[in-house]
């Protein structure tokens, strides 16, 4: 669906159709890291949850800081409406390599052998493979559950703060450098990518940091709050410095070192929702990144709202005091360890063999 709403995409005839087929298209996009968040529950221990979220959104960020140049590449040779054909043809591709090589479980995938199988699933009392740690997932979504749990509203305040600062790197960051910062376009072409790629390595960082903090406390509290705390607040600190100083270069590497601070939460952030709510943390992630793009959506809204007064240090500004704010919330109201799903129950029934 998602690779039909993309190739379709190049039969926009206008404004108004353009952005018909481009929400219907962000519709589809919308189940990509929920549906991903799923199967690496089902697919890799405890232990590992914040490295494999943190890899996968490294990827993602590495396609956004890799994919203008391809894609002016297309436009220049083959015209605008290429792009989202080939785009859509890669996507195709990709699934249908998708349904060929993955399986919903791994019982279910005959490449996986006894040993996979045992790390995955940790033993049970008796000595054999724990089948307890597999939840298939329900159709009967406690949804009045969710929505009463404090819990679930602090996973996703966090997750507003992260996405709205992270979409003033997505679309405005290029604007901001040639007309505040005045660099030239070829400049813009390699300091917007710096911070995307300082966020390829931050994704990763902070995946294996939690990950690491876990093993070393058996503290999922600590774990997950510690990393996504510090990097909001490193986060804000160089948003802050960005906006203020009045040396362009240093704007970019202070927005490079605040890209590589803000990733560092992912890992923590996605790994949440596979800590604390069970067999739904498909829904519960979605949820969260709902949360998330209603900041993405004001975030670009805001900016040029202020931006347009020539103000261009406000909107880091503004970001900084959400960032804080979202610290606060990871500090002293999101609990990892409890339950948005059974209240006053922790859903992990991990064995210590899998942790």
């Amino acid at each position: 669906y998602w690779s039909v709403m993309t190739a379709a995409t190049a039969m926009a005839t206008g404004a108004v159709s353009f952005f018909i087929l481009r929400f219907l298209f962000g519709a589809g996009e919308a189940g990509a890291f929920p549906g991903a968040t799923r199967a690496m529950q089902v697919w890799y221990p405890r232990r590992e949850r914040g490295l494999v979220q943190g890899l996968t959104h490294s990827a993602s960020r590495l396609g956004a800081a890799i994919a203008p140049p391809i894609v002016v590449l297309i436009m220049t040779t083959l015209g605008w409406r290429s792009v989202f054909y080939i785009c859509g043809a890669a996507g195709f591709l990709w699934s249908l390599w998708w349904y060929v090589s993955y399986r919903n479980l791994p019982e279910e995938h005959g490449m996986v052998n006894r040993a996979e199988l045992e790390r995955i699933r940790g033993f049970g009392e008796t000595g054999e493979i724990n089948r307890a740690a597999v939840q298939r997932e329900g159709a009967d979504v406690p949804w009045g559950t969710l929505l009463r749990s404090p819990n679930m509203w602090a996973i996703m305040c966090a997750y507003f703060t992260y996405v709205y600062c992270l979409y003033i790197f997505l679309t405005w960051l290029p604007s901001y450098l040639v007309d505040f910062r005045h660099f030239t376009l070829v400049k813009v072409g390699i300091f917007a990518s710096l911070p995307l790629f300082a966020g390829v390595v931050g994704d990763t960082v902070g995946g294996v940091a939690t990950d690491w903090l876990l093993k070393k406390t058996r503290s999922t509290k600590l774990a997950r709050r510690s990393v996504a705390v510090v990097g909001l607040l490193g986060c804000a600190v160089f948003m802050v410095a960005a906006g203020m100083t009045e040396d362009a270069y240093t704007a970019v590497y202070s927005l490079t070192a605040a890209m590589f601070f803000l990733e560092c939460t992912i890992g923590p952030a996605w790994a949440v929702p596979m800590d604390c709510s069970g067999k739904y943390s498909g829904t519960v992630s979605g949820m969260m990144n709902m949360a998330g793009n209603i900041g993405g959506a004001l975030s670009p809204l805001v900016f040029g709202y202020l931006a347009q007064y020539d103000n261009w240090g406000a909107p880091f500004v503004v970001s900084a005091v959400l960032l804080v704010a979202g610290a606060g919330v990871w500090a002293f109201w999101l609990d990892p360890d409890k339950s948005v799903v059974e209240p006053h129950h922790v859903p992990v029934a991990v064995p210590a063999a899998a942790e």
